[in-house]
């Protein structure tokens, strides 16, 4: 499957804007809150790289459902990666956004480090078989760590 289809310049970010605010204390930098509030700005900018596409709902719907989902259970996977995923009303057909982050985000990753890679999957909820295909393929690209040194490079 060619995933480059889904993805258009548009919905495609080189450097995120998210970042720790600098000034924030060790301790507070540490709690669950504040790093919370970095992943919520990262899936607010995946979120417009995903409206950008003309094929989402509406932003504010669609922002909560990435939350949602990310509170369910984290979708950052490991090797520096997460891939946000979520089956929605709010769009209206498969729809992928790409980000990265040369610095790292807190993501809570299962291996606990910061996340460089992220690839957004939103599809209606009816697209079981095309979501659950798309979301088997990425997973499996970026636990190659060199496919994911060679995206972080390009």
């Amino acid at each position: 499957m060619n995933i480059g289809r889904y993805l258009r310049p548009e919905q495609v970010k080189l450097e995120i804007e998210t970042r720790p605010d600098p000034d924030a204390d060790e301790e507070t930098a540490a709690t669950e809150r504040f790093r919370w509030q970095i992943k919520e700005g990262v899936l607010g900018e995946l979120c417009d790289l995903l409206c950008a596409s003309g094929k989402a709902g509406s932003r504010n719907k669609l922002f909560t459902d990435l939350v949602n989902r990310e509170k369910k259970a984290t979708t950052g996977i490991g090797h520096g990666v997460a891939v946000p995923h979520v089956r929605t009303i709010n769009s209206k057909e498969m729809i992928m956004a790409f980000a990265r982050s040369t610095e790292g985000v807190e993501f809570f990753a299962y291996d606990g480090k910061p996340v460089h890679l992220l690839l957004a999957v939103v599809a209606p909820p009816y697209n079981d078989a095309q979501y659950l295909k798309i979301y088997k393929e990425m997973a499996t690209l970026f636990q190659d760590e060199e496919h994911v040194r060679e995206i972080m490079e390009a």
